[in-house]
């Protein structure tokens, strides 16, 4: 059946704020069964999962529900799954645990096309331990990281590859698997960073070959909750714990300090909201997913081609980058405008937009953000068409 945006819409009752929100990139809204999760969450699980009391066993069952919808998410195993405060603050407790890696005589391979949760960290490590850094780049006028670049760049000594499955900002999807393959080749690992993916695309980590897939809740519509997931499990108990448990085993040893069990709960709910987008999805949480996302892409394809087509027909804008392989998100400049009065302009009509890449490398390396910056917008499963062409009217507005 075709992709019903209008029960989806009704799903979510932020959207009665009034305001068009081409912003996901900032976080997608919460579903009301999010919501609901949540506040059930606060008022029946404990503090902890560890315990007999029967606040300690929900929180238990809290915690194995989200690495399992976590795993259904990606293809993963829950046994692989680690869960914290957010995929940023993950990355760096992962780098700090694999910086016995990335000593002198060692490489590590990083993108311009990636944000900077998945460079700081490993930038840091490298420094810090003499390890060298080589940068895979993108192509200027496309945004495309061209593939073959990786058989250059990754070499006997590197250890580690971390790579975004698609940027939020120009949204280029780069080829993962080819860079995977060859670092493990090397007999090193790739870190792939899938929060801007996760929402639009059939996320599979055997697929990407990743050793390790970050994704956030907040990318689709779930709570303030990162996610760590290891094609292996058994790696997590090969490398360093960071635990402030001394006897910590799987996915613990790189969790530090407690969970928020209600955002846990929320995060399971988001999942689900996300396997049930189309009414027609059944079978397993993972069948259900794939055939929901199926028919969000159908319906995004559409939707951002006619955004695409409308803001080329404008003069005064310029799109930043012209990918074949991407997700619904783009970013543009308007002639003669900064995008911080852009972003005001369209706020003043209820428009939500991004300034697209405060710090992003990425603009930088293009001399995007020499020029004043750039607006990023982006398409979530509650965008219409409408919505696209208002945001079209008030660009033309600009000029």
């Amino acid at each position: 059946m075709a992709y019903d945006v209008a029960r989806v819409r009704g799903l979510i009752p932020t959207l009665g704020d009034g305001w068009i929100h081409l912003d996901p990139q900032a976080g997608m809204l919460h579903p009301d069964s999010v919501s609901t999760a949540v506040s059930k969450g606060f008022r029946g699980s404990g503090s902890s999962h560890v315990g007999r009391h029967i606040s300690a066993r929900r929180a238990a069952a809290t915690l194995d529900a989200a690495r399992e919808a976590v795993a259904d998410l990606v293809g993963g195993d829950p046994a692989g799954v680690v869960l914290g405060p957010d995929r940023a603050t993950l990355l760096a407790w992962l780098a700090e645990a694999l910086s016995s890696r990335l000593g002198l005589g060692t490489g590590v391979v990083l993108s311009r096309l990636d944000e900077e949760a998945n460079v700081a960290p490993w930038l840091r490590v490298a420094n810090r331990y003499g390890a060298q850094v080589r940068w895979a780049e993108v192509e200027i006028d496309t945004c495309d990281l061209p593939s073959w670049q990786f058989a250059e760049l990754i070499g006997p000594t590197t250890r580690l590859v971390a790579l975004t499955a698609a940027s939020p900002i120009v949204g280029s999807a780069p080829d993962v698997r080819v860079a995977s393959d060859r670092i493990h080749e090397m007999g090193g690992l790739m870190v792939c960073d899938a929060i801007a993916a996760a929402p639009y695309a059939h996320v599979d980590i055997h697929e990407l070959g990743a050793d390790v897939l970050a994704v956030s809740g907040p990318s689709w519509g779930g709570p303030q909750i990162g996610a760590l997931v290891f094609r292996d499990p058994g790696l997590i108990d090969r490398i360093p714990s960071i635990s402030l448990n001394p006897h910590a085993h799987g996915p613990e040893r790189l969790e530090m300090g407690g969970h928020q069990y209600a955002l846990l709960a929320g995060l399971t709910a988001s999942i689900d909201y996300l396997a049930n987008l189309d009414e027609s999805a059944t079978g397993s949480r993972r069948e259900r997913l794939e055939t929901s996302i199926s028919s969000l892409q159908d319906y995004h394809d559409r939707l951002f081609e006619r955004l695409l087509a409308s803001l080329r027909r404008l003069p005064q804008v310029t799109l930043i980058g012209t990918s074949h392989s991407r997700v619904p998100a783009i970013s543009f400049t308007v002639s003669g405008v900064s995008a911080e009065k852009a972003a005001e302009h369209f706020a003043e009509r209820r428009i939500g937009t991004v300034v697209g890449g405060r710090g992003s490398r990425l603009l930088d390396s293009l001399g995007v953000n020499e020029e004043g910056g750039a607006i990023t917008v982006g398409l979530a499963p509650y965008t219409t068409r409408n919505e696209i062409d208002q945001l079209v009217r008030a660009v033309a507005a600009l000029g």
